[in-house]
């Protein structure tokens, strides 16, 4: 027995939160862009140039997760009865590509930059750096809450590429001050700071790419949600114990699958209505769930495995 329901008001409203905060980053991250870009071109230091291409990198990954965001969330209909969910991690991918182009392409340019003598890196960059740091890490805190607060896998996918805007600009800072510190002769420390930005972007890909690859192939790492499912299923009536309980997340929802034990000497009648039961306490709980399948067992079937 199956059966899924639309979308309710309060996943729109998580839905909602997602998309307005996909925006207000896309927005920062343009003004970053520039003060970044004209800083980095006048004081002469590709690592701060660097940290402005990073920073256009999120807000083109932004824009992505706001499209796949706003497709994710169309509810479920005859073509796609488990909803549009999947869309949201496959969103997650694109976010990924981007990330390992922009490191390719910084650590490209900061090869290319040791070879070419260049100017030390002017003073004032320091300043811009040190704002730019305290903006973004800020942004991070607030779009990694967002996330874990709707339980979107691209928003956390976002909230690590300001991480690393966040870590670039740290090593940058960090190179552009032992240049000015140590004077002529090591002005190519402005660009090992870029190169290892780019090493903590490409590491941050692998960290946003894993947890998005467990969910689009199914794997079952919801051991909290099987716990709250076994716990609500168990308190209706009819139902003496639960056994196998597989979750697949879709977007910000989820698919249940559940095997049941009733009393085996019931007439199927009942247990099709204690089934039907169990999907209203579950999709009634306020945790995401839109469709489930229940399987009703015999308690007393010795075939159970």
């Amino acid at each position: 027995m199956n059966k899924s329901q639309p979308v309710t008001t309060s996943q729109d409203n998580l839905w909602y939160q997602g998309l307005r905060t996909v925006m207000l980053g896309v927005a920062i991250s343009l003004v970053l862009v520039m003060v970044k870009g004209i800083a980095g071109i006048t004081g002469h230091s590709y690592a701060l140039v660097a940290d402005a291409i990073e920073s256009l990198s999120d807000v083109v990954s932004s824009l992505i997760v706001w499209v796949g965001l706003k497709y994710a969330s169309r509810p479920p209909d005859m073509d796609h009865p488990f909803g549009h969910g999947r869309a949201e991690t496959l969103v997650t991918f694109v976010v990924v590509g981007i990330l390992v182009m922009t490191a390719a392409y910084i650590i490209f340019q900061s090869i290319v930059n040791m070879r070419t003598p260049h100017q030390m890196p002017a003073p004032f960059t320091l300043v811009v750096l040190f704002l730019v740091i305290l903006v973004k890490e800020a942004m991070y805190r607030y779009v990694l809450h967002q996330s874990k607060k709707t339980g979107s896998t691209s928003l956390r996918a976002d909230a690590a590429h300001h991480r690393s805007d966040s870590i670039t600009s740290v090593a940058a800072f960090i190179g552009i001050l032992v240049a000015l510190i140590l004077g002529d002769g090591y002005e190519a420390a402005d660009d090992w700071a870029a190169l290892f930005a780019a090493g903590v972007i490409l590491f941050n890909c692998y960290r946003i790419f894993k947890p998005a690859w467990g969910e689009i192939m199914d794997r079952q790492i919801y051991e909290e949600m099987v716990t709250k499912i076994k716990a609500l299923s168990a308190s209706v009536d009819g139902v003496l114990d639960t056994e196998k309980c597989y979750v697949r997340k879709t977007g910000l929802n989820y698919l249940v699958d559940l095997h049941i034990e009733v009393d085996g000497r019931i007439p199927v009648f009942e247990g099709h209505d204690i089934a039907h039961r169990v999907q209203d306490k579950l999709k009634d709980a306020g945790i995401g769930i839109i469709y489930v399948a229940v399987h009703v067992e015999p308690k007393d079937n010795p075939h159970i495995f």
